[in-house]
């Protein structure tokens, strides 16, 4: 999930985004950790947003506090990159997609993997099916679809195209930045998006004007490209594993209740605290998606680590160059002491 689409963003909107997320961060930081708790950096992939709800709901509801933790939630974004933070000392969690962490491991980053957020990968592309007929991958032959060029949705593409034996030359492919207006117009027939974020933005802007939208899911077409997990460093580990477990409980555990049905007014206003700009109508749209993303199939728990498909990924990567060497993946998933 290296980039967010969103539309419609302009410059001073992106300013006030990023104004209120640091509000927000100096309201869940505050000015020192209580006595007998022990402050904890973390540093998320990206801005707030429906994707980082449990995150905000462990600070919120004392998940963190009741583990004897003082955890200051960072948001990220283009200009914030946990794996550097981490391997600077600057946090000692953060959240980063498989690719992000094996291409890091494949230099000689000393990372290890404690959950998985994401069961399935929420990118997807958006398309009309009255317009765009799809049944199956070979239709995108002759057609015109927008990738992210060096993002993970040109990866993931690519990894379906091969996988389908399609060539690149069989379709057309189309430069996306944060502007919908090509697929609005219809000279993109298929875009890029994240089905748990956007989906439920541009959905409605195209059934209000009348227009039937389907999806196409490469996971559904055999392609699995693991997203966002949770990372630390061996360092921490091996010198804080108590630190490392009690973490981890609490934010599994956040994370299931702020994705539990039973909870969802309670996270609607965690998340809208945290994020002005997405109206509530459209938050509640994305949280039953994002719950079906997450949570795994019983008797699987949350966080679950589908090794699986990371050694999928890490094949993918590899295929396409994209790492210097092979990666041990099974070295990444280590036990955590309880």
């Amino acid at each position: 999930m290296r980039r967010r689409h969103a539309a419609g963003d302009s410059a001073s909107r992106q300013g006030l985004r990023r104004w209120a997320a640091a509000a927000l961060v100096a309201l869940l930081a505050g000015c020192a950790p209580p006595e007998g708790r022990e402050e904890i950096h973390y540093r998320l992939k990206w801005l707030y947003n429906v994707s980082t709800v449990g995150d905000l709901y462990a600070v919120e509801k004392g998940h963190f506090a009741r583990a004897g933790l003082q955890v200051n939630v960072k948001p990220g974004g283009p200009e914030r990159d946990a794996l550097k933070e981490l391997e600077l000392g600057h946090a000692h969690f953060g959240v980063a997609s498989a690719d992000q962490v094996l291409r890091a491991v494949a230099k000689g980053a000393p990372l290890v993997v404690l959950a998985q957020l994401f069961q399935v990968n929420p990118l997807q592309w958006i398309y009309r099916p009255d317009k765009s007929p799809f049944r199956e991958p070979a239709d995108l032959r002759g057609r015109t679809v927008g990738v992210t060029f060096g993002g993970n949705d040109e990866t993931i593409l690519r990894a379906l195209l091969a996988r389908h034996g399609i060539a690149e030359g069989e379709l057309r492919l189309f430069s996306v930045r944060y502007d919908y207006t090509p697929f609005y117009e219809g000279r993109v027939e298929f875009w890029p998006l994240y089905i748990n974020a956007q989906a439920p933005i541009l959905g409605e802007r195209l059934e209000k004007a009348g227009e039937r939208i389907a999806f196409l899911d490469p996971h559904r077409w055999g392609v699995r490209f693991v997203a966002n997990s949770v990372i630390t460093t061996r360092e921490m580990l091996r010198k804080h594993p108590r630190t490392v477990s009690r973490f981890l409980t609490a934010l599994l555990e956040a994370w299931r209740e702020a994705l539990d049905p039973r909870n969802e007014e309670a996270a609607v206003r965690v998340l809208l605290a945290a994020d002005r700009e997405t109206p509530e109508a459209i938050v509640r749209r994305q949280l039953p998606v994002t719950r079906r993303l997450m949570v795994p199939e019983p008797p699987a728990a949350f966080g679950r680590i589908d090794e699986a498909a990371w050694r999928e990924t890490e094949e993918i990567l590899r295929r396409q160059g994209l790492i210097e060497r092979p990666v041990d993946v099974g070295s990444l998933f280590t036990a955590i002491p309880p």
